[in-house]
């Protein structure tokens, strides 16, 4: 026969779950009152972006002179 610590433990179990949801709900509430104090930094750009602009970008390795230029010299012209 069983004594009562299964139920026991069920109980410590739960109080540690409802202790750690209450650090939990504390920490969301700091860091809200953190963000709501601080100021924005709306106009900071985005590191990873930085310096791009629209439309088509340089290529990273330069101009390449290696390719082939298409030309009307290889295509034969006749007349009929």
């Amino acid at each position: 026969m069983q004594k009562s610590r299964p139920t026991q433990n069920k109980r410590a179990r739960e109080r540690a779950r409802q202790e750690k949801q209450q650090g939990k709900a504390a920490r969301r509430l700091e860091v809200k009152a953190r963000k709501a104090s601080s100021p924005s930094s709306a106009g900071d750009e985005d590191p990873d972006i930085a310096g791009i602009v629209p439309g088509p970008q340089p290529s990273p390795w330069g101009d390449l002179d290696d390719e082939p230029e298409t030309s009307d010299e290889n295509e034969t012209d006749t007349e009929i």
